[in-house]
């Protein structure tokens, strides 16, 4: 088997590419015969290689496609057992913690664009 993962660096990188997309599209229709979803494939490949040609990682918006449903169920679980309440991440420490860092860390990634426009704007 080792000779065929071999043989298969030697394909071009653009066949390589549209055999691997065929192929995510037929598994893609076989799950549940439905071309919206081969549809929605297509539109996330070429929103990926939107993404690689601008330089951007791909790789978060894979995470929240796949954590986002996850993450917004739990998200209405707490809502209920809140009442609808929104406090409720406010005042359990843990969530409050995650909140904090979570901000922090957005601050942190914007502060340099920020600070490099300001300095744009002051040089001109």
């Amino acid at each position: 088997m080792i000779g065929i993962w071999v043989r298969l660096l030697a394909v071009p990188y653009r066949i390589l590419f549209l055999a691997i997309v065929v192929i995510c599209a037929i598994g893609v229709f076989s799950v549940n015969n439905s071309s919206f979803d081969v549809y929605m494939t297509i539109g996330f490949t070429l929103l990926g290689y939107i993404l690689r040609k601008l330089d951007a990682e791909p790789a978060p918006l894979l995470m929240g496609f796949v954590l986002g449903p996850m993450v917004e169920e739990n998200f209405r679980r707490s809502l209920i057992t809140s009442h609808g309440d929104p406090m409720i991440f406010l005042q359990r420490p843990i969530s409050l913690t995650l909140l904090v860092l979570s901000a922090a860390l957005l601050i942190s990634i914007a502060m340099p664009s920020i600070g490099k426009r300001r300095t744009e704007v002051f040089q001109e």
